[in-house]
């Protein structure tokens, strides 16, 4: 990839709007700006940074009216490549936006790569390699919280917590290699206090790497599926979960023979839910069809809402159901809460021994605080971090850290078996090395490749 060229794309989602940006980044930004910008002045533009031109976009090829924009040149450094950018911004829809930027295209850059802007604003020092990443996961945030998450890590909240670690390994090493380089004069060098701060040091590494199992819920999602025999509410359960009608409800056995899929916020975790089919013994190879689909379904999810009626006795379909889940992530609800109740907690715990049971009304809403609570205790109980706390999104964030944390108790242990300082260095710098992985300092081509190209085409 060159840097000394110019690239564009369009920077807005497709589709019908009332705004559409064309992004241009480049040492030819401002020359193409002007080739194919005029103003309602008629006056060549001088392009001032920073400043919105009102003006119409033109062929460069006959100078045919394209749209009328609003345009703004950014001047490097201050912009988000940190090179010259050119935004245009005229209007939505499926037409205009494209002819624009053929025109940009005509008039001398070429097509922007998927994530090429946010990689020259990495490789121009505008941001880390962490902040990189965390732009893609504001852009892909689904909760609040996951939001939240992706806007500490841009705001370099993971990244200071790097440079802090990384800081402490450098003054580490420096001990360590005064160590080497004194050792006739000092022997000891204060081998004790360095030892223990490597072993801290290591604490805080493993630390931080086990958040990556809060951070990948709040980033990637959950999957969840809805499951229990017919008419028990599964339906209902979706519904009143999305706080909307997607599935419809009947008292006919065998109403949803598919299943429907939708997302929701289930206490900050993004959750993909699926409302399957009611499983029961039935002749109708439809449904028997339906009832395989659920079973798949179960096995590929992280979680089920086994679903029970508690206005009705324990049947033979509710036993064998719960028989097949043995050993699952299972979080049973008994629906139906607003009626009289005919299942007794000594059946339910005979039923599914050890399983804490949730009792709703889908149709009214009672007990939903406390499911949504379940749900996010199920996911998140071990591991909740404050919200202020950095928190590792990416496995490649993983990775380095229990490589750090592995060389570093290299070095610590042979540091406590008063093993060669020169090997202890060695085992410092790699675990330091494997720090810089994480903001990029030591980041080759081919994983800047792997990170990019999972990035939109406009950034």
């Amino acid at each position: 990839m060159h840097l000394d060229d110019t690239i564009a794309a369009i920077a807005t989602p497709p589709g019908i709007g009332g705004i559409a940006v064309i992004r241009v980044s480049g040492p030819e930004a401002a020359a193409i700006g002007r080739k194919i910008f005029r103003p309602v002045s008629g006056r060549t533009p001088d392009f001032s940074s920073h400043r919105l031109y009102h003006g119409h976009i033109v062929s460069p090829e006959g100078g045919a009216v394209i749209d009328e924009v609003l345009a703004v040149l950014m001047r490097a450094p201050r912009s988000y490549t940190g090179e010259d950018v050119l935004e245009i911004h005229g209007h939505g829809g499926s037409l205009l936006p494209p002819q624009i930027l053929r025109t940009v295209l005509l008039a001398g850059a070429r097509p922007a790569q998927p994530g090429e802007f946010t990689r020259r604003a990495f490789l121009n020092g505008r941001m880390d390699l962490s902040q990189a990443e965390a732009v893609a996961d504001m852009i892909g945030a689904r909760t609040d919280r996951a939001l939240e998450i992706a806007h500490n890590q841009y705001r370099r909240r993971l990244s200071g917590r790097i440079e802090e670690l990384h800081s402490r390994m450098t003054d580490l090493l420096a001990a360590v290699e005064a160590a080497i380089e004194f050792s006739d004069e000092d022997p000891d060098m204060n081998a004790r206090d360095t030892l223990e701060r490597m072993q801290e040091l290591g604490r805080e590494i493993n630390h931080l790497a086990a958040t990556y199992g809060e951070g990948r819920i709040y980033r990637d999602g959950v999957r969840l599926v809805i499951a229990g025999r017919t008419n028990v509410g599964k339906s209902s359960l979706l519904n009143r979960l999305l706080g909307e009608k997607r599935a419809i409800v009947a008292s006919t056995p065998g109403t949803t023979r598919d299943f429907i899929e939708a997302t929701a916020d289930i206490g900050g975790i993004p959750a993909l839910l699926t409302d399957t089919a009611g499983i029961r013994t039935t002749v109708d190879s439809v449904e028997q069809e339906g009832i395989e689909m659920v079973w798949r379904q179960v096995a590929a999810a992280d979680a089920v809402l086994l679903v029970l009626d508690g206005s009705e006795t324990l049947t033979d379909d509710d036993r064998e159901i719960a028989g097949r889940l043995a050993g699952k992530p299972l979080i049973p609800i008994i629906n139906k809460a607003d009626l009289p109740q005919a299942v007794t907690e000594a059946e339910l715990r005979e039923l599914l021994p050890g399983c804490r049971f949730v009792r709703i009304s889908a149709k009214y809403g009672q007990g939903m605080e406390e499911l949504l609570g379940t749900v996010r205790d199920h996911f998140l109980a071990a591991t909740d971090t404050p919200a202020d706390t950095a928190v590792i999104t990416a496995l490649r964030h993983k990775l380095a850290l229990e490589k750090a944390a592995f060389f570093l108790s290299q070095a610590t242990a042979r540091a406590a078996g008063a093993g060669s300082p020169e090997l202890v260095a060695a085992e410092l710098y790699d675990a330091r090395e494997a720090l810089e992985e994480i903001t990029g300092q030591s980041a080759d081509k081919a994983m800047l490749d792997r990170i990019f190209a999972n990035f939109c085409v406009g950034k």
